[in-house]
């Protein structure tokens, strides 16, 4: 396996990351442990979840997976912060409250003592983008986090967060997210050119098109039953 630093940060991760929506969800248990364990066994390292997945369900199979196999120290383990996860007000977004409540959350649904890779789902019109880095930082700094990394950000919004991290000497990104496939290539307009001069690496999800790509979907038939788009 040829691995690959993500960016310009040191963390190696291979060139295949296995994205977990689907735990919790469409693949019951059985399912993810079983494509788990086909992806390490080809060499692979990095997975991504997030607590909006399954509504923190992701991360519990992810979590008692790792737990079962022994395998956690092998690992590049990526997951999310901002999704909804409760009645409350401060329940969801990125504030520094719910970025401090989430974390532990998802530390404790993964079992482990830190998460190496933690990025932010979205932009948060309702937070102050400092409120959000100081939050992040201070992760870092407690060793709650390795790296911070974002997802589905618009150009002027990564580069918002980057100059502001520069200029108050916070921790950077190191890697965004965006949606990317032959269906949606907007993200060749601003994201990556943007990411290639800052030196981001990049994890293109979404590569088949949520299954529209593999063919399996007919415009004249109806959905298959089970089917993700279903």
């Amino acid at each position: 396996m040829e691995y690959r630093n993500l960016g310009k940060a040191g963390v190696k991760v291979s060139p295949v990351c296995l994205g977990t929506t689907t735990f919790g969800r469409e693949a019951d248990e059985n399912m993810s442990f079983a494509i788990l364990d086909y992806f390490c066994e080809q060499g692979f390292n990095f997975l991504d979840t997030a607590n909006g997945y399954s509504t923190g369900g992701s991360e519990e199979v992810v979590g008692r997976w790792m737990k079962e196999r022994g395998n956690r120290h092998k690992l590049v383990v990526a997951t999310k912060v901002f999704s909804k996860m409760g009645p409350g007000p401060n329940e969801g977004g990125l504030s520094r409250i719910h970025i401090q409540m989430a974390v532990e959350d998802s530390l404790r649904r993964l079992q482990t003592d830190v998460i190496d890779i933690y990025q932010i789902h979205r932009w948060d019109f309702g937070t102050p983008p400092e409120e959000t880095l100081e939050a992040l930082n201070d992760l870092v700094r407690q060793g709650k986090i390795r790296y911070m990394a974002c997802s589905n950000l618009s150009g002027w919004q990564l580069a918002q967060y980057l100059y502001l991290a520069d200029a108050h000497l916070y921790s950077r990104f190191i890697s965004l997210q965006p949606v990317y496939n032959a269906l949606n290539r907007s993200a060749e307009l601003e994201i990556l050119p943007l990411c290639e001069n800052q030196q981001l690496g990049v994890i293109p999800y979404n590569p088949l098109g949520g299954g529209v790509l593999t063919g399996k979907y007919d415009r004249d038939e109806e959905l298959p039953s089970g089917s993700r788009l279903a």
